[in-house]
């Protein structure tokens, strides 16, 4: 079913509207002397984004290949709703990521006088989503400035939301206090697979008290295979002890593996534990996730923002081989996010 507005499609709905493209223009076109700070903002944490971005990933990429000591988390984690990020939280987090990304692009380029062919919305299985879509032929003839601009303004929109998250975190964070590692979600087929569930909260390993996730790792880290370990958990409020005999981890052989994303659990030293909880919870992954998927938006691979920058800022230094060069940069680029992958992929994590 399509129309001119609406587009479904398996898996997905698109709807796109020129409805709002007046009030992206007014904001845009009114502070243009804000947007092109904004913008010029962009461009400098962009391309210090890319740097570390590739740096971040080459050295993990190093220690995957080679391990000098324990590594006790994935350096990339895949973004799934409901599996390796809470639900809402993260649906609500992915929402803001998006908006905020988009109109920042939408806002720069009208400051730019680059036009908009069309705003929207669109939901990808049960991941909302927006776009703002610009005229690519009047970007292209945009000065390099211009474009740089408007490839960087979506990433820097979402560190700034990161901040005032953070920001945000930290203070509510002081009303409380760890207590335990609670169950994002368990990996299909391993030790903790149907024995442990969603929400399960882990305050103790064979008698020794857990509060934090760096306590849990750091005692994951000690296992062996076939080791029993009996976990103290706080299921339904109710304390139970779950004994569990550890696999082998797919990727340090030797290594106990019991197969669940953990995250820190916290209760309030004020009380309002509920509601502390939610707001909370709600900024830490807004925070997370505008910073992560805001650094990997600068990763220098096509059709992310990086690439877009990569590829304009040598081909116009370099007529002749500034595409040869930027091409060669991407696809060292996607040889070490595939290794960075790897680990997610295989389930690294316990």
């Amino acid at each position: 079913m399509r129309s001119e507005s609406l587009e479904i499609a398996p898996f997905q709905i698109i709807w796109r509207t020129k409805k709002f493209i007046n009030f992206i223009d007014r904001i845009g076109r009114k502070y243009q002397r804000f947007w092109k700070i904004y913008g010029d903002l962009g461009i400098i944490t962009g391309f210090g984004g890319m740097i570390f971005v590739l740096y971040y990933f080459a050295k993990q990429a190093y220690n995957i290949i080679r391990p000098i000591k324990p590594v006790t988390m994935p350096s990339v984690q895949l973004v799934i709703p409901g599996v390796t990020i809470p639900l809402v939280y993260g649906l609500i987090a992915l929402a803001i990521l998006v908006i905020v990304h988009e109109l920042s692009h939408g806002f720069v380029a009208r400051s730019e006088d680059i036009p908009l062919k069309s705003v929207g919305l669109l939901l990808f299985i049960i991941i909302p989503g927006a776009f703002v879509e610009p005229d690519e032929d009047q970007l292209k003839k945009a000065p390099l400035r211009s474009r740089l601009r408007v490839f960087g303004a979506g990433s820097f929109a979402n560190f700034v939301v990161a901040l005032i998250s953070l920001l945000l975190v930290n203070g509510i964070a002081l009303a409380f206090e760890p207590h335990g590692v609670e169950i994002a979600g368990t990996i299909k087929d391993s030790p903790a697979y149907n024995v442990l569930q969603k929400g399960d909260v882990i305050i103790g390993i064979n008698g020794m008290k857990i509060e934090t996730l760096e306590e849990f790792m750091e005692f994951m880290n000690k296992t062996r295979p076939n080791e029993e370990i009996t976990l103290t958990v706080i299921r339904n409020k109710k304390i139970i002890n779950i004994s569990i005999i550890l696999g082998e981890h797919p990727e340090r052989a030797g290594k106990g593996f019991i197969g669940i994303y953990p995250t820190q659990h916290w209760i309030s030293k004020i009380g309002f534990d509920k509601p502390l909880t939610i707001v909370l919870t709600t900024f830490y992954w807004i925070y997370v996730l505008n910073f992560g998927v805001g650094l990997m938006n600068l990763l220098p691979v096509i059709p992310l923002d990086g690439g877009r920058m990569l590829i304009d800022t040598l081909t116009e230094l370099s007529p002749k081989f500034g595409k040869a060069i930027g091409y060669s940069i991407m696809l060292i680029s996607l040889l070490l996010l595939g290794i960075n992958l790897i680990p997610a992929i295989r389930g690294f994590v316990g």
